[in-house]
């Protein structure tokens, strides 16, 4: 008998412990939700265009970043009297960079799932589940001496992220996935078939814009990539619920 109970307590221990663990990630994610403004704010959000500079081959290059939710995202950098974009919409997505080529060039229809993300201006973290992600809390981390909270997100189109709540204000402190990114990734050195390499992006100096946080600094770095993908980007301007000019679609 008592080894039945034993065993009944056992059950009922393991259970309330993996349930509490699917509660752990949803609980870090309200709490980030909540520290960028709560929900109602976020959803509110249906586009956004931001402007800034950037460092680039020795250059500064100015930054201007479109969005409009679940529809567009299109990164355009001014360098040298050239224009180039990185264009990602419902249907397709298009990259045009003057300094290896004067024509735009299509993506991959394979690619274009995992690159959609990039239209989510919520973030894929903010109502995951209804569109289709999963969460898994991973446990902690030390960052620059602070402790975050490590949560591995698996995107509808299988995509991988890994992102780190900060564990004291529960704003976004750092991401990492393979490839991507807004100026695109570069390959791991020595990898078979060109394998991207792993791109990690740090957020920083969050400030209010209409009720959201929003970070004015990302910063990009390459873990073992060979390319132009790294470098840090700081905003001087951000709008949000701006009208989106229909011709930021086109990618001629």
């Amino acid at each position: 008998m008592k080894t039945i109970i034993l065993l009944g307590l056992l059950i009922l221990f393991l259970v309330s412990v993996q349930f509490a663990s699917g509660q752990t990630v949803d609980e870090v994610i309200d709490k980030y939700i909540a520290a960028r403004g709560g929900k109602e704010k976020l959803n509110a959000v249906k586009s956004i265009y931001m402007e800034g500079s950037r460092e680039m081959m020795g250059a500064e290059v100015t930054v201007k970043i479109t969005k409009e939710q679940d529809k567009l995202s299109r990164t355009e950098f001014e360098m040298a009297g050239s224009t180039g974009y990185i264009l990602v919409t419902e249907k397709e997505a298009w990259t045009l960079i003057p300094m290896r080529s004067p024509t735009p060039t299509k993506m991959s229809d394979e690619s274009l799932p995992a690159m959609q993300t990039e239209t989510d201006i919520t973030g894929p973290l903010v109502n995951y589940i209804a569109k289709g992600h999963k969460a898994e809390l991973i446990g902690k981390d030390t960052l620059n001496g602070n402790t975050a909270y490590k949560i591995k997100l698996t995107t509808k189109a299988g995509k991988e992220i890994n992102y780190w709540i900060d564990a004291a204000t529960y704003l976004l402190v750092q991401s990492s996935a393979k490839g991507g990114g807004m100026f695109g990734g570069g390959r791991r050195a020595g990898a078979e078939g060109g394998e991207p390499a792993e791109v990690i992006t740090l957020y920083k100096d969050y400030k209010d814009v209409g009720g959201v946080q929003f970070p004015h600094t990302i910063e990009m770095k390459m873990v073992g990539g060979e390319g132009r993908g790294g470098g840090g980007t700081t905003f001087d301007m951000i709008e949000v619920n701006k009208p989106v000019d229909a011709k930021l679609y086109n990618h001629q």
